[in-house]
């Protein structure tokens, strides 16, 4: 089971707290009993009974597939509906303010307060014909319960919706952070070969031109078509290497976040400083990597992330299985760079059962 994001303990909050009212139909079975109690037959007990159970179960619905997006879902709504109108013939009002909650998400707000307006009217009369006279306190309970079914439904919803909108905000961020990241890069390389490679394309042509008639002017030119090329390519190197250098630092923040985002509690203890900066970008890219091993591969609740003197270690406690080999184009490959540049690198699980990655580089 993937670990749940923050997003999706967002909705879990979201709808398990509005599941609260629709418990205020089960109010009916208190009042069903009571009248019991005063002489209402058993087989109309039983049977609005077994409506409220019914209404209460469909009522948890509309909420979540609204949560989600989909379609108004008028099949329940209806029979739902029906079952109040039976209810309030007893008159049983408790069930009307939820159904008009479970209505609220997909139909406006005027048209929402006219109809909870229409049903504290029509119960009202209904019990008022019964009694002879106007029954205000259950006006005024009917009244206050309404609008708070309704309005945490609203409000729910609401929030919801911001909950959501903000992560697809921060994950379009990110794209854009790396769409910028990429125009600069092509716009460097652009302006880095459009004018060596245009000024090797005239050469050549020079050279074509002469070699017919003066092989030694053409032969020049190839030479210094070459010596272009060379600088051109020394250039373009070094405009990559510039691409793939990291900030240590902002790299340590950025995982610290990530992986607080994703409910790993991260320590981090860095010493930096004194550190160069082929050093800095190598373990920076051992940083990275580890905690997207941490993300993909474990469910660790904790990591600490320590660096001195140019040895990094980096632990959590998320191993849950026996660990394979190393992926070429993950720590396989780190490990290759690492020991390119005079240092090491290992990845295992260790005797208190926390997976430890850790790289020693010539600080």
């Amino acid at each position: 089971m993937r670990r749940a994001s923050k997003l999706d303990k967002v909705r879990w909050l979201v709808v398990y707290s509005t599941d609260v009212i629709h418990l205020i139909p089960l109010i009916g079975l208190l009042d069903l009993y009571i009248r019991r109690q005063a002489g209402l037959s058993l087989p109309l007990v039983v049977g609005a009974s077994v409506l409220l159970l019914v209404f209460t179960a469909l009522s948890t619905r509309p909420f979540r597939i609204a949560v989600r997006g989909g379609p108004r879902p008028t099949a329940i709504l209806a029979v739902s509906g029906a079952i109040v109108a039976v209810l309030a013939a007893f008159p049983i009002v408790w069930p009307m303010p939820v159904w008009l909650a479970m209505l609220a998400p997909f139909v406006r707000r005027r048209t929402i307060v006219l109809l909870s307006l229409v049903s504290v009217v029509v119960v009202n009369l209904r019990i008022t014909s019964e009694a002879g006279f106007v029954a205000w306190p259950v006006a005024l309970i009917q009244t206050v319960i309404t609008a708070l079914a309704v309005g945490a439904v609203r409000a729910n919803l609401w929030l919801w919706r911001v909950a959501r909108e903000a992560h697809e905000g921060q994950e379009v961020k990110a794209r854009l952070a790396v769409s910028e990241e990429r125009l600069r890069f092509a716009r460097d390389l652009n302006d880095l070969l459009g004018q060596s490679l245009a000024d090797i394309s005239a050469r050549a042509a020079v050279a074509e031109n002469a070699l017919r008639l003066d092989p030694a002017a053409a032969a020049a030119e190839m030479f210094e078509v070459r010596d272009l090329t060379r600088q051109s390519l020394r250039e373009v190197r070094a405009v990559v290497q510039n691409y793939r250098a990291l900030d240590l630092d902002e790299v340590l923040a950025s995982v610290r976040a990530v992986l607080e985002a994703a409910d790993v509690r991260c320590t981090v203890r860095a010493e930096t400083g004194s550190l160069p900066a082929e050093t800095r970008t190598l373990l920076a890219t051992v940083v990275r990597e580890g905690a997207t091993n941490v993300l993909k591969h474990s469910k660790a609740g904790h990591c600490t992330i320590t660096i001195k003197d140019g040895v990094l270690e980096m632990s959590n406690d998320g191993v849950g299985g026996p660990v394979g080999e190393h992926a070429p184009n993950g720590l396989g490959g780190l490990s290759q760079r690492v020991t390119a540049a005079g240092g090491t690198l290992s990845a295992a699980p260790t005797p208190d059962g926390v997976y430890l990655l850790k790289a020693e580089v010539p600080a």
